[in-house]
């Protein structure tokens, strides 16, 4: 195996260019072939890069003076703040070979979440790119794309499987923190990991409430003590069960410069797009192999990318565009706690925690409006669209995030009246699925979960849509309209009523996450007002009416929510996170007719197993035809058909 280790590169010297384009030095520590060689069709075998990157920041630059507290940052002999960042490349090791593309995925609490979902690979050979079988059935690398990685998330730590951004500390700095538990379990003490180092103990205090619209309540037998630095140990008292959130206070200390995270991306892309020097490991002749640049990232990522839009991150150092397409997934319309100081992009506020979390602020949605609690006219294209730098956006989401993360706000203006998206931007709903699914997820029972939790993986449309959106960008091929519910056609509706109640083991109870503002500086915070919010109306089988439809969902054995009740003893009054749920049919109409279920069994859809696979064959053909799937994503389907396995029922 060929290796080069410790490739380190001098930027003062090597390229003089560099300086300006914000990267200093590019450390090559690992060249090698990636998944044992595997060669991928056409394209054939990939090559792996493990590097480090360092950027130096003029915190004069406008494009850098956003970044919360750049001014307090220590600087080099330059005037410049720096930070290093982890960087993994894939490549094809013989680049003329490439479809001249750069996917670059921001990490997900430093881990790869695209090859699970566009390769259908496993964890945790998705990370290591190593064994042949780490590629999954390798769509990305027969496509030809170059894929990258940048660790951005400076609150945890670089070591194996997990990406990080080494940035300057502003030591000695404090300030007030809130952070919420919930344990799922009755264990007591119960130890909880906080984001920053507590300054000083005797500023620790803990609170207990069973929901978060109930009062914080502080009963004799709650205790919080300080384990370490960064862990606490709470005694829970009696009369909470194990789904109680708990609220922990303290005074933190020595904030890391989370907003450097932006610049980390923002200037490895551009680095790999537009050196030409021979620092750049992209470099194929005397022009890198890559020419256009797609930002990919899911859930905590995902939201990376909105914020990453709406603080003007896509315009480089040099006024450039950094990234021509952008694919945030399973966002909603929240953002990131993160250029603050003390911010917490690890947190992301699930129902019953605080709906009004620096994650959930305004504004939700692309197109620039008033807000009537603010004051504020923005948009998440505002800046962008000032300097023209704004790119083609696909935003991509679960059915989850329309129950749980507000999603509904992407097209409803603040009095909750429908609302047309901007033309360079798409949105599509992957009904009847959870936040994130594995590709050889089944439905299974949790302890915690009201219902059996949905398998569902959203691999299939996903590739489809990538590829829709790297036509856009490359050849302008306009991509299928939005597939979300929507106020104007009636698939957008307030929760009560929303769902069938008359289906047996079904228990909907019109539970969302609202969407509140208030005052977060101070501590509990000060709730103002709220915005409206609806949730995707649902068919007389309990399955979202709007969106993507998987075939699965199409040709139905089972309801396939967005949304799964937490069980008795574990908060019920709430959804449990991330998780949706699968009710199946009745197989026979004289079951169908004891459970007194109102939907059609399975016996009364499919006369037979082969009417049932050309029901799929049918609905497959017009998904490929609206360019919703992919000619090979059919063809799997339909076998899974004819094996039983597309429903994804078994245990």
């Amino acid at each position: 195996m060929r290796k080069i280790v410790a490739f380190v590169i001098a930027a003062a010297c090597t390229f003089p260019t560099a300086l300006a384009a914000q990267v200093v030095k590019f450390d090559v520590l690992e060249r090698v072939p990636a998944f044992a060689g595997r060669s991928f069709g056409e394209v054939g075998p990939y090559e792996r890069i493990t590097a480090r990157a360092t950027i130096a920041l003029d915190p004069a630059d406008d494009r850098n003076a956003v970044i919360a507290d750049i001014a307090l940052a220590r600087r080099n002999a330059d005037g410049r703040v720096e930070a290093t960042a982890d960087v993994v490349i894939l490549r094809p090791a013989d680049p003329t070979h490439g479809n001249g593309t750069l996917l670059l995925e921001v990490p997900n609490r430093g881990r790869k979440l695209a090859p699970q979902l566009f390769d259908d690979s496993a964890q945790p050979g998705a990370n290591r790119a190593e064994a042949a079988d780490d590629a999954g059935i390798g769509f990305l690398h027969r496509q030809g794309f170059t894929m990258v990685w940048v660790g951005w998330q400076a609150d945890i730590p670089s070591k194996p499987g997990q990406m990080a951004l080494a940035a300057p500390v502003l030591k000695g700095v404090t300030g007030p923190v809130r952070e919420e538990f919930v344990f799922d379990n009755t264990t007591s003490p119960a130890r909880a990991t906080l984001t920053w180092p507590a300054a000083d103990p005797a500023n620790l205090a803990v609170t207990v409430r069973a929901a978060w619209a109930d009062p914080r309540r502080t009963p004799a037998k709650l205790a919080v003590r300080l384990v370490d630095p960064t862990t606490v140990e709470i005694t829970r008292p009696e009369g909470f069960d194990a789904g109680a959130l708990y609220e922990v206070t303290y005074t933190a200390r020595d904030p890391a410069l989370l907003g450097l995270s932006f610049a980390a991306v923002r200037d490895v892309a551009s680095f790999l797009r537009h050196d030409r020097s021979s620092a750049n490991p992209l470099l194929a002749g005397l022009n890198p192999q890559v020419n256009r640049a797609i930002g990919f990232g899911v859930s905590q990522s995902g939201r990376f990318l909105r914020d990453f839009l709406y603080l003007g991150f896509n315009e480089d150092t040099e006024g450039r565009v950094v990234f021509d397409g952008l694919m945030p997934h399973i966002a909603g319309t929240r953002r990131m706690a993160t250029n603050l100081r003390f911010g917490q992009p690890g947190r992301n506020p699930r129902h019953p925690q605080d709906p009004a979390w620096q994650a959930d602020l305004f504004p939700f949605t692309y197109a620039s409006l008033s807000d009537p609690l603010t004051g504020r006219t923005d948009g998440l294209l505002r800046r962008c669209s000032l300097n023209a730098t704004c790119p083609k956006v696909m935003q991509t989401d679960s059915e989850h995030e329309w129950w749980a993360s507000h999603a509904s706000l992407l097209v409803t203006d603040l009095q909750g009246n429908h609302l047309d998206l901007p033309d360079n931007v798409r949105a599509y709903m992957i009904a009847g699925t959870p936040h994130f699914a594995g590709p050889n997820d089944r439905m299974h029972a949790v302890p915690a979960m009201a219902l059996p939790q949905n398998p569902m993986h959203s691999g299939a449309p996903m590739r489809a849509l990538l590829s829709d959106l790297d036509s856009w960008i490359r050849d302008g091929v306009t991509p299928p309209a939005s597939r979300v519910p929507m106020r104007a056609q009636g698939t957008l509706v307030p929760a009560e009523g929303a769902v069938p109640s008359n289906i047996p083991g079904l228990p909907y109870a019109a539970r969302y996450t609202t969407a509140e503002f208030s005052d977060q500086s101070v501590l509990p915070p000060k709730e103002i007002g709220g915005y409206p919010v609806f949730v995707p109306r649902a068919d007389t089988d309990g399955m979202a009416i709007a969106g993507v439809h998987l075939l699965a969902l199409a040709v139905p054995r089972a309801t396939y929510t967005g949304w799964n009740p937490r069980a008795a003893g574990y908060g019920p009054t709430a959804f449990y996170p991330l998780q949706g749920a699968v009710l199946p049919f009745a197989p026979t109409e004289a079951a169908r007719k004891d459970a007194n279920d109102p939907r059609p069994s399975i016996e009364a859809r499919y006369a037979d197993d082969a009417a049932y696979v050309a029901a799929v064959k049918r609905e497959a053909a017009r998904a490929v035809a609206e360019r919703l799937l992919l000619e090979e994503d059919a063809a799997r389907s339909i076998e899974a058909a004819k094996l039983g396995t597309l429903a994804k029922l078994g245990q």
